[in-house]
């Protein structure tokens, strides 16, 4: 399988506080992986370092063998942890957005996707719930053919109906080659559908591995091992 993510000695720091401390990691392509760690354990500053939005103090992520920038952001689609969309919008408005900014999205996609939750495409961002305007906005990035999608807390935050058709669409509509990167500490929900985990801790890597390989070698779940590893 062909190397998508590499994060090489990679540092964080804030001031005098160590975000990620020395990160070594390899992705490959094709996987569903969980990156998975307590809140403020580094999830959200990997993920940010990987889409060009923050600067390593040390060290470097490359994205398909290059440093993130303009190139990278044509094959990365990237969902932050916060809504970001202008509420004004309409959603057919978004699409357009979306569509003009990245030439892999696909438009056909999008629209199948707002059907079958039964979305209507002029209706205002700013007059949905919280739980469809997280949908509208995982459906925007899952409608581009993207080589890497990063993730951060998709199922945080929504009811339990908006969680399985979130999770839903992430393992229905990526590309077979490409590779998931779920950032979640709310392992129950997402295990079924990881490949691989990758645990974080205080902006370490504690723990890289196959999920079928803990549950054989482990005989334990992944969010039983979670909970041993940190403590829940």
């Amino acid at each position: 399988m062909k190397t998508i993510l590499e994060c090489k000695d990679l540092t964080k720091r804030y001031g005098k506080k160590t975000a990620l401390n020395h990160i070594n990691l390899t992705l490959k392509s094709g996987r569903i992986i969980g990156l998975l760690g307590p809140n403020g354990s580094g999830k959200t500053t990997m993920i940010k370092l990987i889409n060009g939005l923050l600067t390593p103090t040390e060290g470097q992520v490359l994205i398909d063998g290059m440093a993130p920038g303009v190139k990278t952001k044509s094959i990365v689609s990237y969902l932050p942890e916060r809504t970001y969309l202008d509420e004004s919008m309409r959603i057919t408005e978004a699409i357009e957005y979306f569509e003009d900014f990245y030439r892999d999205f696909d438009r056909k996609r999008a629209f199948q996707m707002l059907k079958k939750v039964h979305l209507e495409p002029s209706a205002r961002i700013k007059t949905l719930s919280k739980g469809n305007k997280e949908k509208v906005q995982l459906i925007l990035v899952m409608s581009r053919r993207a080589k890497l999608y990063c993730l951060d807390e998709p199922i945080a935050g929504v009811d339990p109906a908006a969680r399985d058709y979130i999770l839903s669409t992430i393992i229905g509509n990526y590309e077979p080659d490409a590779t998931i990167l779920l950032s979640t500490h709310l392992i129950t929900d997402v295990e079924n559908i990881l490949d691989e985990v990758v645990f974080i801790k205080d902006g370490h890597i504690t723990m890289q591995e196959e999920v079928e390989t803990i549950r054989c070698k482990e005989g334990k779940s992944v969010d039983d091992l979670f909970r041993e590893v940190f403590k829940c």
